[in-house]
This record gives C-alpha cells, sequence and structure tokens, in this order.
C-alpha cells in the first residue's frame, strides 16, 4: 500500500503542473456507418482510401492487431531511412486498443484512416528532427519532435516518455516513437472528453480507471 501511495503521489507530482489545454490530439474518428451510407456521401478520395482498405482488410473490412502489425511492417520496410526493429504484436494490440472506440478488438475503416493520417503526419515529424539522418531521434532532438506533434512535455513528463519508449541513450526508434504518439494521443482524447466542463481535471471511480488504462 505504502509502494502504491508512492507512486501515486508522483506521478501526480510529474502531471500536476501540466496544462492540458496546451496537448492538442486530433480529432477522434467518426462513428462507424452503414456502408450504403458511405456510398452515398463519401467523397472520391475517401472512396478510393476505402477501395484500398477493402484490399488490406479483407470482407469484414476490419484490421485485427496481426493485420496491422503485418501492414506497418511491410510499410517501414520501403522506408530504408527509418530505423526500427519492426512493430511488435504487443505493440500494435495496444494501437488497436486505444484507436478502438467501438471495443471489437478490430480497426474499423474510420479507425484505420483516422490512425494511418496520424502517422503519416508523425512520419513527417519523425524525419524533420532527426537532423543527422540516423534513422533514429536522440533525446535532444525529441522535445521538440513532441511539440511539433501537438504535445509541449514538461520536463518530468519527458522524462518518463524516454524511459518507457527509448533505448539506454535516449534514442527512440521509429516504432517506439509511433506507439508513444498512438498511446498519448489516444489518452489525450480521452481526458478532454471525460472532461466535460474544460476545467482541465477529471474525477474518475475505479471501473472507469480501470477501463481507461487496461485495454490500451
Amino acid at each position: 500500500m505504502f509502494l502504491a501511495k508512492q507512486l501515486i503521489s508522483g506521478l501526480i507530482k510529474v502531471v500536476s503542473d501540466i496544462d492540458p489545454s496546451q496537448f492538442v490530439p486530433s480529432d477522434p474518428p467518426p462513428p462507424r456507418r452503414p456502408l450504403n451510407f458511405a456510398a452515398t456521401h463519401e467523397n472520391d478520395e475517401e472512396k478510393q482510401f476505402r477501395k484500398v482498405f477493402h484490399q488490406i482488410a479483407g470482407d469484414d473490412m476490419e484490421v485485427s492487431p496481426k493485420e496491422l502489425m503485418g501492414i506497418l511492417n511491410r510499410i517501414v520496410s520501403k522506408h530504408g531511412g527509418l530505423k526500427t526493429d519492426g512493430f511488435s504484436i504487443e505493440s500494435c494490440r495496444s494501437m488497436v486498443a486505444v484507436m478502438d472506440s467501438d471495443s471489437t478488438g478490430k480497426l474499423g475503416f474510420h479507425e484505420f484512416k483516422y490512425l494511418w493520417n496520424n502517422i503519416k503526419k508523425w512520419q513527417g515529424i519523425y524525419v524533420k528532427h532527426d537532423r543527422d539522418r540516423s534513422g533514429i531521434i536522440g533525446s535532444h532532438e525529441l522535445m521538440g519532435a513532441f511539440k511539433d506533434a501537438g504535445f509541449p512535455l514538461n520536463e518530468e513528463l519527458f522524462k518518463l516518455m524516454l524511459r518507457r519508449y527509448s533505448d539506454e541513450h535516449g534514442n527512440m526508434d521509429f516504432d517506439n516513437y509511433i506507439g508513444c504518439l498512438v498511446r498519448l494521443d489516444a489518452m489525450c482524447r480521452a481526458f478532454k472528453t471525460l472532461d466535460k466542463d474544460n476545467s482541465g481535471s477529471i474525477d474518475l471511480d475505479i471501473k472507469e480507471w480501470l477501463q481507461l488504462t487496461m485495454y490500451s
């Protein structure tokens, strides 16, 4: 119990001086809609993306963590300038969990499109801040990369991110960088959803806390 209290007080100390309004998470993906709605309301770009998604996802039009892992690893293998050990099944399970707005365990069209657009945007930021073209982002480059992605971290929270997602030298490769931002974006969206009066704080009971933290 003492250890738990110590941990919680430490986390509170880390985040207590953060202004949530400084964080700019992406707009959440829209809810799922029937296919006949999509056929009549989507623009040409969305229709083209849906065709590609159908080829990727198959007839069920959903992407599982295993399918997501295959997609991402095929993509990064074509970009020699991105250093990565490859996206693991565990990191892809985590990505699906934090993006899975309807708790199906898979990503539907809009959820996948939302994730895909974010990955493309964050890849551009990653390349921009990899100034020495090493394929990884060092700790001295990461703070600016997070800020450009919409998450200006304070020093304490930045150190926590480094400990969780960087190697022993403080370097972050591409798959860990994406995994970190996906989670950070999802947690900030969840906070903004729960902070209905924009007070900068939320109250959770144990059930809500576990739902928020365990399936992610």
